[in-house]
């Protein structure tokens, strides 16, 4: 996979000068290190607790222009590049917020986000947030889905099944049930655990095709995505 260089943004200059000054006086050793233990160790943290992070990334944004797809590439891939978890959680919130401001060709950025120190604390919020948007404001990215859930790399497959979470009654069922069955049998928990999430989500627009899919298919689904699937919806 080719490196993602960020491209030339003054307004990332000025934003990368801010963030690690502002989140860096507000780092708490004491909560970083029980953050990163929770996380299992995949990224030192500075210690900043959602609230207190989101309002101090209001305050490094204060004054800016509103980014267009440039601006937004290259923050993210900056903030990925530096050691510390709170930068990705920053250009995540910023993705997510102005997500209609991006176009397809941001797709292959959006890859090299889930793959790059991937965990499910930024690939579950880039896959329903930022791959979901991107989707469904170009139905030709579908073709990409397509080969995303067949991908080797679990983030990507993950990203793949969850791509449909905010869709609703826009969901593409028979993709979706695709999908869940193209990695019905693999072992990792992330990947089951996705199917299963998947599915209890679409349960809430349309119960008894998830139910009938779950009864057609027990036989080749892992059991914690039947638990999941069913949850709240029932046998």
């Amino acid at each position: 996979m080719p490196v993602v260089a960020p491209p030339p943004s003054p307004l990332a200059d000025t934003v990368l000068a801010r963030l690690p000054v502002v989140y860096g006086a507000a780092a708490d050793p004491e909560r970083a290190a029980q953050m990163r233990a929770y996380m299992k160790d995949v990224a030192p943290f500075l210690g900043l607790p959602s609230p207190v992070r989101k309002e101090l990334g209001r305050a490094v944004l204060d004054g800016t222009p509103r980014p267009d797809e440039a601006d937004l590439t290259a923050i993210a891939l900056r903030c990925w590049a530096l050691p510390d978890r709170e930068y990705a959680y920053f250009a995540v919130d910023l993705l997510r917020r102005h997500v209609r401001r991006l176009s397809s060709g941001f797709l292959p950025v959006a890859r090299h986000l889930v793959t790059t120190v991937p965990w499910w604390d930024t690939v579950d919020l880039l896959a329903a947030h930022v791959v979901g948007g991107l989707v469904a404001a170009d139905a030709s990215l579908t073709a990409d889905m397509d080969t995303w859930i067949a991908d080797p790399d679990l983030w990507v497959a993950r990203t793949a099944l969850l791509h449909q979470l905010r869709y609703r009654q826009s969901t593409d069922a028979e993709r979706l049930f695709a999908y869940c069955l193209h990695q019905a049998g693999h072992p990792d928990f992330f990947i089951r655990k996705a199917i299963g999430w998947c599915l209890r989500t679409y349960a809430r627009t349309e119960p008894d095709a998830v139910r009938s899919f779950v009864a057609a298919h027990r036989d080749v689904l892992a059991p914690l995505s039947v638990r999941e699937a069913l949850k709240n919806v029932g046998p």
